[in-house]
Formats: structure tokens, C-alpha cells, sequence
């Protein structure tokens, strides 16, 4: 089956350089173009591509935020960036981008990396990372992600509880729930991430929500009651 390629960029001509290299590669089939981010993040949910070329500066949602956005919701998706600036590459990781192809490339750059992506079709994103990678100020920081017991939003920031520290990131639970890719991971409340095999006690906390007592560590966690019902489905399943 034919890996269906998305290509977003805002200059026209570049798209038609990708296009082409695209159609001319057996295996590939072109998706859909967008010529900025929005829409690019609006034809994955439409058209649910497998590979995505997205530029890293366009107009009205940047290439690394559409890219966030896209992996957050749709994480088996192999992001390639494109771009004539080196600097964007720590985005890039944030993402797990496949590749990160400097403006100008050559064609048979940009064939390379789709041969890769050929060979590791159809497992390229399927196994759950041993670490988390996080952003934190100007450094990146990696996390056992067996050490994570919760991670939950407090006062704007992220917070990255493990056995042995308390890590904060700027980065949405949206964006670590989609690089986590682990079902040990539950997304029990708008604000919180569960790893379940950390959970201890679950009792009642108000009319609609539970609180979630958890394993190696003296902070807790909030549940809904929709969300427990969706978790005990899971358990006994």
C-alpha cells in the first residue's frame, strides 16, 4: 500500500519541486498540499496522511507549532521538516521529526529519506520511547518514562513527577500524551496524566470527580467520573 505524503509549505514553488519528487517515487502517493500551518493541521484530520513535509516558517501557525498540534493528536505520523534555517532543529526533536531537510536540498536527499521511511513502513513510530524527552528553559532534559508517576498542569506550567524528582516544561499534556505513544499512560482529567501502574486508591472527591492516590509519591490526582469509568473498561478488557 502507497504511504500518502501531505506537503505544506507556503512557497508554491517548492511544493511543486516535492510534488513531482513525490509522484515520481513508487510507493508514495501525494495527499494533499497546504500552504500553511492551519491547514495543515486541518488536512491531517481530513485526510490522515502517513508522511507530512511541512515548512518550519509559515503564515498564520508556524510549521513547528502546526507540527506539535499534529503530533499530539495524530503521533504515528512521520514528520519531515523543511527548512533553510539549522536553528529549528530542537523543535524538531520535540516532535520526534524523521528527518529535517535543509533548503536547498538535493532530490536525492529527500529520496533517501522516504526509502528509510519505506523500510520502517509500517512500525516507523509504533514502539513507546524509553525516555521523555522534555524542553526545559534552553535545555532539553530526558526522562525515564518507567520513573513518570503523574504529570499534570499546575499555574500554567508542567509538571513531570518521577520516584525521585519533580521536572516543570512549558510543553502541553496534548504534546507529552502524543510522545509518550504507552498505554500506561491515562489521561484521567484535563489536567492530569496517570501512569496506572503507580495508582494506589481511587475514592470519592465532590459530585462529579475522584481523587487518585498514587504510589512513590505524596502528591495526588484528579479523575472524572466519565474518565473512571473508562479506565476500570480498560482494566477489565
Amino acid at each position: 500500500m502507497a504511504l500518502k505524503v501531505l506537503i505544506a509549505d507556503d512557497d508554491a514553488g517548492m511544493r511543486l519541486v516535492l510534488r513531482k519528487l513525490i509522484e515520481s517515487m513508487e510507493g508514495f502517493e501525494l495527499a494533499g498540499e497546504a500552504a500553511d500551518g492551519a491547514e495543515a493541521v486541518r488536512l491531517c484530520g481530513m485526510l490522515k496522511p502517513d508522511v507530512v513535509f511541512i515548512d518550519v516558517k509559515m503564515p498564520v501557525l508556524s510549521g513547528d507549532e502546526a507540527a506539535k498540534q499534529i503530533y499530539a493528536t495524530y503521533p504515528d505520523i512521520a514528520i519531515i521538516f523543511v527548512s533553510a534555517y539549522s536553528e529549528y532543529m530542537p523543535q524538531a526533536f520535540e516532535v520526534y521529526a524523521f528527518d529535517y531537510l535543509l533548503k536547498p536540498f538535493k532530490t536525492d536527499r529527500v529520496r533517501q529519506t522516504l526509502r528509510r521511511l519505506q523500510k520502517r513502513q509500517p512500525q516507523f513510530r509504533v514502539s513507546a520511547p524509553k525516555s521523555l524527552m522534555i524542553k526545559n528553559r534552553d535545555q532539553m532534559i530526558f526522562v525515564p518514562v518507567d520513573d513518570i508517576i503523574i504529570i499534570c498542569r499546575e499555574n500554567r506550567t508542567t509538571l513531570i513527577v518521577t520516584k525521585d524528582e519533580t521536572y516543570t516544561t512549558s510543553e502541553s499534556l496534548n504534546l507529552l500524551m502524543g510522545k509518550l505513544n504507552n498505554s500506561n499512560f491515562f489521561r484521567s482529567h484535563r489536567a492530569y496524566i496517570l501512569n496506572i501502574s503507580y495508582i494506589s486508591r481511587i475514592y470519592p472527591y465532590g459530585r462529579w470527580t475522584y481523587l487518585v492516590e498514587m504510589k512513590g509519591t505524596k502528591r495526588d490526582a484528579l479523575i472524572t467520573s466519565e474518565k473512571l469509568q473508562e479506565l476500570e473498561s480498560l482494566l477489565s478488557g
